[in-house]
Formats: C-alpha cells, sequence, structure tokens
C-alpha cells in the first residue's frame, strides 16, 4: 500500500510541471481525480494479489470508468458505465482540445477538451509508474514515465522550469525511492533510522538493558544522495551561461476576440481606425528611420476574410520555428526569385502611451526582425505578434527584402493565382448584382490582372468622383452599395474594402491592410501620429507575391500622408509620374540599378550569416559566445575560490585575535578569571593540519600532539619549541586553575605552520590555499547537520506510544 501511494504522489508532484501551460487550475483537478482512480486500481490489484502483468488492464479501466463520469456523464450509462454515447463524445473532446492546442499558446485555457486531454494523459503516467514502481519493483525505471511530464513544458515554453515545481517533482521522486528502499528492508525486518542517540543505556539502567548500539554511521544514503542532486540540479544552472531552449512541439498560436488562453486579443482594428483619425489632436504612434530615408507603410493587421459585412482576420499561427530570434523569417508568399529586390533596414521606436498592441507595425515584406521578447510570424501573412509581450516602449529593427515593382514587370507576369488561398478570392453568395455590374464595368477593357488592378484604384482616385470624410457610418451590403453607387463618401476603410471587394469579383487576390502611412519627416527621424492611422487593400500577383494599392484619397482633401505606388501611375504622368515619389512599397533600388544577386536567393535557404551580408539587420552588438562563456568560466572560478576566500576570512580573523593577546596573568578566585584566546591558536593549528593532510587522533593531548609531530616530521628545534609553547598554554588555559602569564602566540603559529608546509609537496600547498580541506569539512558538516534534519522528521509521531504494560 505504501509502495502505491508513493507512486501516486511522485506522478501527482511530477504533474505540476505542467501548470505554466494551462491559465486555469481545472486541469489539475481534473488530473489528481485520474491519479486516485489509479491509485485505487492499485490498492484492489495488490488487496486481490493480481499478477503483475493484470494490475495495468484493471488501472486502464479504472481511468476509462473516471473519465467518463467527469467528462461524458451524461452519455453514459448510469453516468458511470461507459456507452457508445460516451465513447463519441470523449473522442469529440479529445478532437476539439488537440484543435485548440494547434490554435493557442500556454498558457492554454483549460477548457474542458483541453482538461480531459490533460487528466488521460497524466493518467496514463500513472499506470506506467505504478507499473514499474509497485508491480516490476522497478523504482528507478518509474523516472522515466515522469520525465515525460517534465519534457512538454521544457520544449513547449520558452522561459525554464520554475525551480519551485522542479524542487517538488524531484522531491516526490526521491521519496518513491526512499519508499520502494523501505519497502524492500520491511521484507527483513524494521527499518532502522539514523538516530543520535544522546544517552546510551547501561546495565545499570533499570530493566538491565545493555548498552545501545551506536548508529551514528548508519545513513540513508539515497535520501542524502537525492536531497543533494536536487540542491546541485536547482543552484548550478545559475552559475553557467543560459541556452536557448530546443523546440520539438511546433504548436501554433491563436487567434483574437476575447476569448481565454494565451490567444490574441485584438480589438476591432476598423474600430480603433476610425477612433484614432477622429482624435482632436494629433499624438504620436511612433518613429523611424531607415537606410534609404524613404516613408514607408507599416502594417499591423492583414484582413483576409469578408463576410458581406465587413474585413476580418483569420487567427495567425506563429510556431516556434516562426520566432523573430529564430533568424529570417519566411519567404514572403508569391515572391519569385527572378523578381529584383531592394534591402532596407528600418529602425522603429514605439510611444510608451500604446495600450494593448500585441501585432507590431512593420514595412512589408519583413525579412529579419530583431526584437526582445517572444515575437513571432504569421506564415500568410508576415504579421508579427506575440502572446505575452506588448509593443509598448519598444524599440526593434527589421530589415525588409521589397520587390522593384514596375507597371512592365506587372504587365509581364502570368495570369495564374496558384499561389494564393482561395480564402483571398471568396465573397459572400448575397453580394449585390449592381456590386458585380460595377466591377465587371470598370475592368471590361483590361488586358491583363495588373490593368485591372490599376483601373479599380483610377476609379476611386479619379474617375469615380469619390470624396474623403469621415462622417459615413454602417458596414455590409447595403453601406457598401451606398459608397460605390450613390453617396461615394467615406474615409480609408470604404475605400480599402470596396477595391478588395471589387477586386475578387475581377479575380484577383485580395486582402484589406490597417496600420499606418509613413508619416512626416521631423529632424531625422519619421513621425508617425494618430492621424497617420491608414486602411489600404494589397493585392496578389503571382511572381511578385502581395502589393498595396492606394484607393483613398490623398492630400488636404483626403488622408494627408497616402501615397500612391509608383507602379500604378505612367511613367510620364505629368502630376504623379515622377517614379521617386515615396510608395507605401517604396524599395531603396528601382528597377534599373544593379541588385546584389544574391539578394534573388530565398532568404530561407541563406544561412544567417549570407543573409545578414545581403542587405539583413547588421550585426549583433550584443556578447560573442566566446565572452558569454569566459563570463561563465569566471563565475565557475569564482564559485570554487569561495572555500579559498572563507579559509582566509577565518585566518585573518583568528590572527587578529591572537595579536590582541597580551602577557597577563587570570586574576585569582573571587576577582574573575581572564583566560587569553588561545584557542584561537589551537583552532588555527588544526585547520593547519587538516589542509595539508596530516592526522590528528582524537585521544591525544596538545602536548602528547606536539611531540608526535615534532618527531614524525623531524621538526627544528625553533619550529619544535614554538609547537610545544602552544600546546602548553592550551592545555594551561584549559585545565589549570590559573593559567599563569601566556605570551603572544602569532610569531610561534607562523613558525610551525611554516615548518610543516616544508614537509608536504608544492600541490598540497596549493590545495591547501585553494581547496582547503579544513572549510570543506566545515561546509560538509553544515550538510550533513541539515540532511539529519530530514532524517529526524522520520522520528516524529502525531501522538505518544503508550508504554508496554508492567514496565
Amino acid at each position: 500500500m505504501r509502495l502505491s501511494v508513493a507512486a501516486a504522489a511522485a506522478t501527482m508532484s511530477a504533474a505540476i510541471l505542467l501548470y505554466a501551460l494551462f491559465d486555469a487550475a481545472s486541469w489539475f483537478w481534473g488530473s489528481a481525480g485520474a491519479v486516485l482512480a489509479v491509485l485505487a486500481a492499485s490498492l484492489l490489484s495488490g488487496r486481490l494479489s493480481l499478477p503483475a502483468w493484470a494490475a495495468p488492464p484493471v488501472a486502464l479501466v479504472a481511468l476509462w470508468v473516471y473519465l467518463t463520469a467527469s467528462y461524458a456523464s451524461q452519455e453514459a450509462w448510469a453516468y458511470v458505465v461507459p456507452a457508445k454515447g460516451s465513447v463519441v463524445e470523449l473522442a469529440r473532446l479529445v478532437a476539439a482540445a488537440w484543435t485548440d492546442i494547434q490554435r493557442f499558446a500556454a498558457p492554454v485555457p483549460a477548457n474542458e477538451g483541453i482538461s480531459l486531454l490533460t487528466a488521460g494523459g497524466v493518467g496514463l503516467i500513472a499506470v506506467l509508474v505504478d507499473l514499474f514502481a509497485v508491480r516490476l519493483r522497478r523504482a528507478a525505471l518509474a523516472g522515466l514515465p515522469m520525465l515525460a511530464l517534465a519534457t512538454v513544458p521544457a520544449t513547449i515554453l520558452a522561459e525554464p522550469i520554475s525551480w519551485p515545481a522542479f524542487i517538488i517533482a524531484a522531491l516526490g521522486f526521491t521519496g518513491l525511492l526512499v519508499a520502494d528502499g523501505r519497502e524492500r528492508l520491511g521484507h527483513w525486518g524494521r527499518a532502522v533510522l539514523v538516530r543520535r542517540t544522546r544517552m546510551a543505556a547501561t546495565p545499570d539502567r533499570p530493566g538491565g538493558s545493555r548498552p545501545a548500539m551506536d548508529t551514528r554511521g548508519l545513513r540513508l544514503s539515497g535520501k542524502r544522495i537525492g536531497f543533494a542532486a536536487i540542491a546541485l540540479a536547482v543552484l548550478l544552472p545559475a552559475a553557467l551561461p543560459a541556452m536557448e531552449p530546443v523546440s520539438f512541439f511546433t504548436f501554433g498560436v491563436g487567434g483574437r476576440g476575447s476569448g481565454t488562453g494565451n490567444s490574441i486579443s485584438i480589438p476591432n482594428p476598423i474600430a480603433n481606425l476610425k477612433g484614432q483619425l477622429e482624435l482632436p489632436e494629433r499624438r504620436t504612434v511612433l518613429t523611424y528611420t531607415n537606410s534609404d530615408d524613404q516613408p514607408r507603410y507599416l502594417r499591423i493587421y492583414a484582413l483576409d476574410t469578408f463576410d458581406g459585412e465587413q474585413f476580418g482576420m483569420t487567427e495567425p499561427k506563429g510556431s516556434p520555428d516562426n520566432r523573430t530570434d529564430n533568424g529570417p523569417l519566411p519567404q514572403p508568399p508569391g515572391l519569385g526569385g527572378e523578381v529584383k529586390v531592394g534591402n532596407v533596414v528600418t529602425n522603429i521606436q514605439i510611444s510608451e502611451e500604446i495600450a494593448k498592441l500585441s501585432f507590431l507595425p512593420l514595412p512589408y515584406p519583413p525579412r529579419q526582425v530583431r526584437v526582445d521578447g517572444d515575437w513571432r510570424a504569421d506564415v500568410d501573412t508576415l504579421m508579427v505578434f506575440s502572446t505575452r509581450d506588448e509593443a509598448a516602449g519598444l524599440e526593434y529593427e527589421v530589415a525588409t527584402s521589397e520587390p522593384a515593382a514596375t507597371g512592365e514587370l506587372l504587365e509581364s507576369l502570368p495570369q495564374s493565382r496558384s499561389g494564393a488561398d482561395p480564402r483571398f478570392l471568396r465573397l459572400p453568395d448575397d453580394l449585390p448584382p449592381e456590386i458585380e455590374e460595377l466591377a465587371s464595368r470598370i475592368t471590361a477593357d483590361a488586358d491583363t490582372t495588373y490593368d485591372a488592378a490599376v483601373k479599380l484604384q483610377e476609379f476611386f482616385t479619379k474617375t469615380g468622383n469619390f470624396t474623403y470624410s469621415l462622417k459615413t457610418q454602417g458596414h455590409g451590403n447595403n453601406a457598401l452599395k451606398d459608397f460605390l453607387l450613390r453617396s461615394r463618401a467615406g474615409y480609408c476603410e470604404q475605400f480599402a474594402a470596396s477595391m478588395a471587394v471589387l477586386a475578387r469579383i475581377a479575380g484577383i487576390p485580395s486582402r484589406v491592410v490597417i496600420g499606418y502611412t509613413g508619416g512626416t519627416k521631423i529632424a531625422d527621424r519619421w513621425m508617425v501620429g494618430t492621424n497617420d492611422s491608414h486602411s489600404w487593400p494589397e493585392l496578389y500577383f503571382e511572381g511578385v507575391g502581395w502589393l498595396p494599392f492606394e484607393p483613398t484619397p490623398a492630400g488636404s482633401l483626403g488622408q494627408g500622408s497616402a501615397r500612391v505606388p509608383a507602379y500604378t501611375v505612367p511613367p510620364l504622368d505629368p502630376v504623379e509620374g515622377d517614379s521617386s515619389t515615396p510608395t507605401p512599397g517604396a524599395t531603396s533600388n528601382s528597377a534599373d540599378e544593379p541588385v546584389d544577386p544574391q539578394a534573388r536567393v530565398n532568404p530561407r535557404e541563406l544561412d544567417r550569416e549570407a543573409s545578414l551580408a545581403t542587405g539583413g539587420l547588421p550585426p549583433d552588438d550584443s556578447m560573442p559566445a566566446a565572452g558569454k562563456v569566459g563570463i561563465g568560466a569566471g563565475v565557475l572560478l569564482l564559485l570554487l575560490l569561495v572555500p579559498a576566500g572563507l579559509r582566509l576570512a577565518t585566518r585573518g580573523r583568528r590572527v587578529r585575535a591572537l595579536g590582541r593577546e597580551s602577557g597577563q596573568t587570570s586574576a585569582r578566585a573571587g576577582g574573575g578569571t581572564s583566560r587569553p584566546p588561545v584557542g584561537a591558536a589551537w583552532a588555527e593549528l588544526d585547520d593547519v593540519l587538516v589542509d595539508y593532510g596530516m592526522a590528528r587522533h582524537t585521544s591525544e593531548t596538545p602536548r602528547a600532539l606536539a611531540r608526535r609531530l615534532a618527531q614524525q616530521y623531524e621538526l627544528g628545534a625553533e619550529a619544535a619549541t614554538a609547537l610545544a609553547k602552544i600546546a602548553s598554554a592550551v592545555e594551561r588555559s584549559l585545565f589549570a586553575r590559573d593559567p599563569g602569564e601566556i605570551g603572544p602566540m602569532r610569531k610561534d603559529l607562523r613558525t610551525v605552520r611554516q615548518a610543516l608546509a616544508a614537509t608536504v609537496s608544492r600541490g598540497r600547498r596549493v590545495r591547501a590555499v585553494l581547496l582547503p580541506a579544513s572549510t570543506l569539512r566545515r561546509i560538509r558538516l553544515v550538510g550533513e547537520r541539515l540532511l539529519d534534519g530530514f532524517d529526524r522528521l522520520e522520528n516524529l509521531r502525531l501522538r505518544r506510544t503508550a508504554a508496554p504494560k508492567g514496565s
């Protein structure tokens, strides 16, 4: 019974390591119930003396019954017995839990499905631990399934496992080993505990008992080794340089809304957009500089779904492989290797006043981001977000590889859309036919996809007689129909969403982006304020990828800092034909400028050094690995020198005490006794002998020790006299009623120490300085006293045992 309870306790203590994966405690109580169910089955198997092979099936049945009663009782027979309906319900919950795990990052919501999955997993671990420890009597092997519980948080979480949770898990495993040892010893008789007997029984004592055996030499070795290993495991990593965790589980992270868990919480981007545009005064949101000193649109959200009322965002997914500190981000979707790119590095500083922003404003397409925290890139949209950190106050750098798009290039691209997800063309079934007819009429004369996109943009900026107004309200088909066919007045959200819808009708994959325009240049930085909040459409072209378009009117009568992309206007246009006009997708290289050939290579195919050399972020100015290793080695060396420092401090204290001695004679009785501190000299001599590896017998008096040392090590006359003088002073101070006059002993002690040092090897003298055995002995004694305290806990009894009758 004891071993079964210890196995269950060890499993539950190891399960505590999972706490960081969940945002609520419901998983814990479900797992505790599963472990108790396995424990009950183990006790029943032991009571019935079942063979070892029969116990695991019994435990599995008990676990199944418990999970059915806890999570599918409505579908079970009599709320407990599994039935077909309960099996289907459990399978549904497990499937839902697996989907949630793929969506959310830790801590995940401890909903019913995830709690079921966790309880079942912990229960299976409990079955294996019980099999190894109780049935097969291999308690050490039971640590393997328990290690699986520690592996999950260690590989998923970026942060290390907390030391309190590790200590609890390690103590549980140590308790299992101790219980196994006591169980084995119990077959031979009663266990002998470590007890320090203060008074031995004698034949003269009542009852004629014989002298008690001295058990001070007995030690519970396994327990002491276990406690020492736990202490080292907690303390030693603090002195070593940190290492990056290796992720074996590439679970995604999720989504939007105010759901539970560590999912992305996204306020309504469209509502926030209009709210910032309507603020009575401009507030700075961020500032930035870049390598080509050109303004750039900064994306935050990419909205890809249209439900007939407004655009929404598919939950982003960012696996650990796509963390920003893992190097280059995924390749921009649709960008081919034959397209020239311009490499630009941008430094961005976010205002401290930004609240609850979990996405980084970035130029598109980002290739590498250097930022503090756990930030990850969504593969489809290259949005960079975090489930733990916020952007407020952040300063970060982003390297972009921007395609050098021109009208000629876009005209020559293939009309295929195979690289775009079908969701970027999806439209509601109840879209008004007038809107479809409008899209067909606008793009009727277009020969290519690029021509159709340009005509759509010109419809909003030139031929459609649209005006910019923040007074527009409402969403949905009616609002869209009114904006496109009647009022033709709105702000950037209506322009961006309407062009994206018309583009989808024309067969061009599209999405709506929300972020900021390039802002205004002040001094040496670009300033982006709340009035620069903006929304624009992005259209997809096979071979180039996603490109921004600008349907919103610009200038004083529109969105002031909006800019039409240069690749959407004729090269010789007298008004907007200047190809140097900054655009949302401006690059540092025009199509005619030479570009580094390696810039065409997919950054994911380059190693980190090569990607930095072709226009990536500047080299990290943080400490190199050699420096970190050096610091770690220095810290380790300092720890090794701690005994030497303690020995030096102890010697200095004793020498100062000896320096205060003066020749004096103690007062007679009645006047009080004043004994010189000769104990400092004797204690220092004792430590010198231990450091030099010289034996000292416990039965020797100070004078006998002095004679033996002088003869054994053939000390000179001066050293022998000094040693005898110290021994005589110690004996008189300890035993004489009147020790008489005792002179200073500092010189005598130094003479003896030098003489003894001359009798040992140089290596021994070095060890005596760097790793003094006397100090190590004291540290070891302190540790033994602490462990003795744990041993004495086994002697505690809740109530006193009654004495035998007749005693």
